[in-house]
C-alpha cells in the first residue's frame, strides 16, 4: 500500500465535498485525511486529500476524481516536491507538579499553550504528521482528555506548478 497526497481545485458549490467523498465511498477507496478550504478567489476551493492504495488504485482514484463535473484541477503532491501540515488541538489534564513538564515538552517541538486552566492545558501543535505523531508519544505518560486534528494540508513548492483559472 503507497500513500498519495492529491490536491484538487473545484467550484466552491454547495454539495461539493460530498459529491467528492461520495465517490471514494461508492468505489471503495481510503480516505486517510481531507481538508477544504475556499482559495484566495472566493469560487474555488482547494482540497486536499491523503488516501492510499495499490499503484492501479491510485491511478484509478485520480481518473475517478478528473471526471467530476466540479473539479478544475487534479495533481500529486509527492513529498519531495511539497510542503504538507496539520493542526492538532491537544488538551492535557494537568496539576500543578506536571504543568511544567509539559510546558517543556511543548516547547521543544515549538508548541503553543493557548489555554491555561487550573486543571488543563492545551496546546496547538503545528507539523507534518510524524512531527504529530511523535509529541503525542511523548505525552503517553498524560491524560489527553480531547484531541482535534485538522488533517494535513499542502502546497506544492515553487511557483512552476501553480494553477490560475479564469
Amino acid at each position: 500500500m503507497q500513500k498519495m497526497v492529491i490536491q484538487l481545485l473545484v467550484d466552491n458549490t454547495s454539495g461539493v465535498l460530498s459529491r467528492i467523498s461520495g465517490l471514494f465511498s461508492r468505489r471503495g477507496y481510503n480516505i486517510e485525511s481531507i481538508t477544504a478550504g475556499v482559495t484566495a478567489d472566493p469560487r474555488f476551493t482547494r482540497i486536499t486529500i491523503v488516501t492510499s492504495g495499490d499503484t492501479d488504485i491510485l491511478d484509478q482514484i485520480q481518473k475517478q476524481v478528473a471526471k467530476l463535473e466540479d473539479v478544475r484541477d487534479i495533481k500529486e503532491l509527492k513529498p519531495q516536491d511539497s510542503v504538507y501540515r496539520e493542526l492538532a488541538l491537544i488538551k492535557v489534564k494537568v496539576d500543578s507538579e506536571k504543568r511544567q513538564n509539559i510546558i517543556a515538552i511543548a516547547d521543544i517541538f515549538r508548541a503553543k499553550i493557548i489555554d491555561v486552566s487550573l486543571d488543563s492545558l492545551i496546546i496547538e501543535l503545528t507539523g507534518n504528521q510524524d512531527k504529530i505523531e511523535a509529541f503525542l508519544n511523548l505525552l503517553g505518560g498524560f491524560e489527553i482528555l480531547e484531541l482535534a486534528r485538522t488533517g494535513t494540508a499542502g502546497l506544492g513548492r515553487g511557483t512552476d506548478n501553480v494553477t490560475y483559472l479564469p
